[in-house]
C-alpha cells in the first residue's frame, strides 16, 4: 500500500489512463493485443487485469497479466523499481508464488511512457506482470492454519531476500525517510492534520510518543533484513486445497505488491502481518498468536523484539489509518478503497490500546506457545 513518498506530503501523482489508452499501450510496448481488461484497486498506482488474445501469431506465454502503471513520482526512481522487479523474479525462482514480468518488445523489464491523462506532461513506468490465481485473504474467513502459514511465509520471504538476494539494485532499498517503513512512525506528525480533532487523533498521538520513547532507541538491537513491508490481506492470495466447505484448507497462491520493499527488521514484517490479518477477523486479538507462531517456526524473535511487538503493531495501524485519511483528502474519488482499513482499524487500535501491552501480549504469546 505504498504512498510512494519519501517524507514528502503526497502530490497528485496517480496515473489516470483510459481503457482505450491502456489497450494501445499494451500493444505498442509489449506487442500483445488486449481482448479484455478491468481496473484493479490501487493506493496510488494504476493497475489493470488484462487478458490478451493469442490468435495473432504472438509468442507463447500466459494469457492473463496485471498491467502496473506506477505513479509519476516513483516512476522517477528506476533503480527502486528495478530492485522490486528483480526481487519478484528472484523469489519466483526460489519457489515463492510471486509474479514475474513479461518483457517489452525491446527486451526490457519495464518502460517509461508518457500519458495524455492527468495534469502536466507526466511519465509513468509500465510493467506487465503474470497474473496470479487465488482470492485475497480479505475475502475468506481466515482460520488458524492459514494465519500460521502467513506468519511462516513472512519469515521465509524476508530470510530469502536478506540472505540470497544480491542484485546491485538492492542498495536502492535503503529508503531512510520512506513513510511506510515502520521505523518512520514519528513522521506521521506531518500528516495527522487529516484526522481532525477527535479521540482517534489522541490515540495516534500517544502511539507516536511511545514509539519515539520505547522503539526508536531499540532499533539498533533488532535484527536487520529486507522487508516486503506490505503483507496485507489484499496482497496475499490463497486458494483452497480441500473440497470441504465446512472446513476449508487454504494455501498461499500469490504474493502481490512489492512497492513498499525496504531495508528494515525481521520484527517489522511479523508486526505488519499481524496488523493486517486483524482487520477482517471476528476475533482480532487472537490473530497475533497464530501469525507469530508461524513466523517463529522459522525465525524465533529475541526478547527485545518480542517486547516491541505490541507498539510496532499499534504503529502500523497508525500509519495505515493516518496516511489513508491524508490520501483520501487528495484523492476523494479513491476514498472507498483507501478507507478499507479504517472500517475496523480504528476499533482494533483503540481496543488494543485500552487493553494495554501486558494483556495483549499474554494472549499473543500464550497462543504462540501452545504450538
Amino acid at each position: 500500500m505504498s504512498s510512494g513518498k519519501d517524507c514528502q506530503p503526497q502530490t497528485f501523482t496517480k496515473p489516470a489512463l483510459g481503457e482505450k489508452e491502456v489497450m494501445e499501450l499494451v500493444d505498442r510496448v509489449f506487442g500483445l493485443k488486449v481482448s479484455w481488461l478491468r481496473p484493479l484497486p490501487s493506493y496510488d498506482d494504476q493497475n489493470f487485469h488484462v487478458r490478451v488474445s493469442r490468435n495473432n501469431g504472438a509468442a507463447e506465454g500466459a494469457d492473463e497479466y496485471v498491467l502496473k502503471i506506477t505513479n509519476s513520482e516513483d516512476s522517477q526512481k528506476p533503480d527502486l523499481l528495478e530492485a522490486q522487479t528483480q526481487a519478484m523474479m528472484f523469489l519466483s525462482a526460489e519457489g515463492f508464488p510471486s509474479a514475474t514480468p513479461c518483457l517489452t518488445k525491446d527486451g526490457n523489464l519495464m518502460s517509461l511512457e508518457a500519458a495524455d491523462a492527468g495534469p502536466g506532461n507526466k511519465k509513468y513506468m509500465v510493467r506487465l506482470l503474470t497474473y496470479l490465481p487465488g482470492k485475497p485473504v480479505a475475502k475468506i474467513a481466515a482460520n488458524p492454519p492459514i494465519l500460521y502459514e502467513i506468519g511462516k511465509l513472512a519469515a521465509n520471504l524476508d530470510k530469502a531476500l536478506s540472505e540470497k538476494f544480491h542484485h546491485p539494485s538492492a542498495k536502492s532499498l535503503h529508503r531512510g525517510q520512506f513513510i511506510w517503513n515502520l521505523a518512520n512512525v514519528p513522521l506521521l506528525d506531518q500528516y495527522i492534520y487529516a484526522l481532525g480533532q477527535n479521540k482517534y487523533r489522541e490515540v495516534v498521538e500517544q502511539v507516536i510518543e511511545q514509539f519515539k520513547e520505547k522503539i526508536i532507541p531499540k532499533l539498533s538491537s533488532f535484527r536487520a533484513c529486507i522487508n516486503h513491508g506490505d503483507l496485507n490481506d489484499h496482497n496475499i492470495l490463497v486458494d483452497s486445497s480441500s473440497a470441504s466447505l465446512e472446513n476449508p484448507q487454504y494455501r498461499v497462491s500469490g504474493i502481490l505488491d512489492f512497492g513498499d520493499m525496504s531495508y528494515g527488521y525481521y520484527v517489522f514484517e511479523v508486526a505488519i502481518a499481524i496488523m493486517y490479518m486483524m482487520i477482517e477477523s471476528p476475533d482480532p486479538l487472537a490473530v497475533g498468536g497464530h501469525v507469530l507462531a508461524g513466523f517463529e517456526s522459522v525465525l524465533p524473535l529475541t526478547a527485545t523484539e518480542r517486547g516491541a511487538l505490541f507498539l510496532l503493531v499499534c504503529g502500523r495501524f497508525s500509519q495505515s489509518l493516518v496516511l489513508a485519511a491524508h490520501t483520501a483528502v487528495l484523492y476523494p474519488e479513491n476514498k472507498e478503497y483507501l478507507m478499507i482499513t479504517a472500517r475496523t482499524g480504528w476499533k482494533h487500535l483503540t481496543t488494543m490500546f485500552e487493553l494495554g501491552q501486558a494483556a495483549v501480549e499474554k494472549t499473543w504469546f500464550g497462543t504462540a506457545e501452545a504450538y
